[in-house]
């Protein structure tokens, strides 16, 4: 199994940068995919960005240009650098791998991870 501790939350003011760490543990060497996830209170949470092992990314329109997610293996972590920030950007966000599991020695399955979720406040 994985887990995963976020970081790197808070307030900001609009046009102002932060930078989301997420740290994974356990069965590293078992990630795919790493992502980041936004979710304000009441809506579905989204995807906000992610990266696949080998550096392949992709972004929501709302945020391409101004967010830039990248990955260091080595450390397991996942990182979301957000700059530009709007007011629109406030939401709780969440950290997420998908992972592939082995079930025996011809079944693998795919399984999913998720953080304890971090607040991002961009005041006006």
């Amino acid at each position: 199994q994985v887990q995963l501790v976020e970081s790197g939350g808070g307030l900001v003011q609009v046009g102002g940068s932060l930078r989301l760490s997420c740290s994974a543990s356990g069965s590293i060497f078992s990630i795919n995919v790493m992502a980041w996830y936004r979710q304000v209170s009441g809506e579905q949470r989204d995807l906000v960005a992610s990266i696949t092992t080998g550096g392949q990314t992709e972004y929501a329109d709302s945020v391409k240009g101004r967010f830039t997610i990248t990955r260091d293996n080595t450390k397991s972590t996942v990182y979301l650098q957000m700059n530009s920030l709007k007011s629109d950007d406030t939401a709780v966000y969440y950290c997420k791998t998908t992972s592939t599991g082995v079930a025996g020695p011809w079944d693998s399955y795919d399984y999913d991870t998720w953080g304890q979720g971090i607040q991002v406040t961009v005041s006006k």
